[in-house]
């Protein structure tokens, strides 16, 4: 398995698990705290929660299939840095806990750019 291959793995596994454990099958705390601070009803944010989780699972899968569109990597991109912007934002206590998306999303942003480069490097708006 090649970089791209292993690059691109982690990018959809990544979105599928965040979206699948600790907001579909098991709610976090931390979700609640991040999601609640918008100041949603707790039935709206719980909501949320769900739909972001299987949002989070549809992209991740977009993702696995679709590695080699540019624009779907730029987008991956967009929303790493939004969701990190969000935290530093709206609750800027998470980023100095283990596991933040300081240290979660500037990784998975780098793998973009390892796919983004081959992009770049065949010359053509996909991978491939």
């Amino acid at each position: 398995m090649n970089t791209f291959q292993l690059s691109r793995f982690v990018l959809g596994f990544s979105w599928i698990y965040h979206g699948l454990f600790p907001k579909l099958l098991f709610l976090a705390p931390l979700e609640l705290e991040m999601s609640g601070s918008i100041g949603l009803s707790e039935s709206n944010t719980l909501l949320l929660i769900r739909i972001a989780g299987v949002s989070e699972i549809l992209f991740g899968i977009l993702l696995l299939v679709f590695y080699k569109r540019a624009a779907l990597l730029y987008l991956n991109i967009a929303a790493l840095l939004a969701l990190l912007f969000f935290v530093l934002i709206m609750t800027p206590q998470l980023i100095v806990e283990a596991f933040n998306p300081v240290t979660t999303n500037l990784p998975l942003i780098v793998l973009s750019l390892v796919l983004l480069h081959e992009a770049k490097r065949s010359g053509s708006e996909s991978i491939g």
